[in-house]
């Protein structure tokens, strides 16, 4: 491993530990654990909507997360509706 640290944070023997366990990963390993944490930020992003806006309904939730996501341009661009949202 490089000198290079990637956390301060974080002491560099578990570092060290942490780098090991994903080399020693399989790709399908390494995919699955990325799309797992994918799905738990965009769970996290759509509880801080939730909870920001507890009276959106279900659109509302979803054109606030695109305009998060994606951007105001690209999701206005795709959800029109989601430019009446601005505050």
């Amino acid at each position: 491993m490089s000198s290079e640290r990637l956390a301060d944070d974080t002491d560099a023997d578990v570092e060290r530990l942490q780098v090991e366990a994903w080399r020693a990963m399989s790709p399908a390993e390494k995919a699955a654990t990325v799309t797992g944490l994918t799905a738990a930020a965009f769970e996290m992003t759509r509880a801080g909507i939730r909870h920001r806006f507890p009276d959106a309904d279900r659109r509302e939730q979803s054109l606030r997360l695109a305009i998060l996501t994606l951007g105001f341009e690209l999701a206005t661009g795709a959800y029109p509706d989601a430019a009446n949202l601005v505050e």
